[in-house]
């Protein structure tokens, strides 16, 4: 019988840029809205708000996430392009560089060397770019998708709240955009914990306290100073 483990370590990109789209859509649209309705204005000013927080907030999760990524996604091209020159430049002083890490690894001088030189003829840069660098193809910076990753789940989160506020009476929005929103983030906290193999009780309760602790926080704000923030 063959043996076949799941690992989730391939999910880290768009996984994180996807929990942090969401967390950020929820929390900062339900603590916008919570904070000018707590200012004691309309509900109509609160759906402005809250509209014009869920467009920016996209945008700025989108330009964040790509200048973030792809400022990652440069570097690495420029560590690769300078293993590849001194790969050209001088191949044995990389082999012994590359043999000296596997002993460090464990491995005797013997076989170090005869691993070194059989990965160096497969693949020499991508055996410098995984050994030498930590460059994996699994998990390197992609800027488009983790931008769009981002964005797209922000604009999801932030439209639970917004929802909630539309459909709600302007007399219970407050406690009801809380409570649906703390429902979210519990349910945002174990959805990523489980994907990525970790424990979704663990991770529902680190999300929801951050969210609860922002929501109380503006709210007090908005009531303290009677402004939209």
């Amino acid at each position: 019988m063959s043996h076949q483990e799941h690992h989730k370590i391939h999910r880290v990109g768009w996984l994180r840029a996807a929990v942090l789209g969401a967390n950020d859509g929820i929390v900062s649209t339900a603590s916008l809205v919570i904070g000018v309705a707590a200012a004691n204005t309309g509900h109509m000013e609160v759906m402005l708000a809250g509209a014009a927080g869920l467009v920016a907030g996209a945008m700025s999760m989108a330009a964040g996430e790509y200048v973030s990524v792809r400022s990652q996604s440069d570097t690495e091209d420029a560590d690769l392009a300078l293993e590849k020159a001194a790969l050209e430049n001088n191949f044995e002083a990389e082999a012994r560089e590359l043999t000296d890490i596997y002993r460090k690894r464990g491995l005797d001088r013997e076989l170090a060397a005869q691993v070194a030189k059989q990965l160096m003829e497969h693949d020499a840069l991508g055996a410098h770019a995984r050994d030498e660098l930590g460059i994996h193809e699994i998990v390197r910076a992609r800027p488009i998708q983790a931008a769009l990753s981002s964005a797209g789940t922000f604009t999801v989160g932030a439209a639970l709240p917004l929802l909630t506020a539309w459909l709600v009476p302007f007399t219970k929005l407050i406690p009801a955009v809380a409570g649906l929103s703390l429902v979210f983030l519990a349910g945002l906290g174990g959805l990523a914990a489980y994907a990525g193999g970790a424990s979704m009780t663990t991770g529902a309760a680190r999300v929801t306290f951050w969210g609860a602790l922002a929501m109380v926080l503006t709210a007090a704000v908005g009531r303290l100073f009677g402004v939209a923030v």
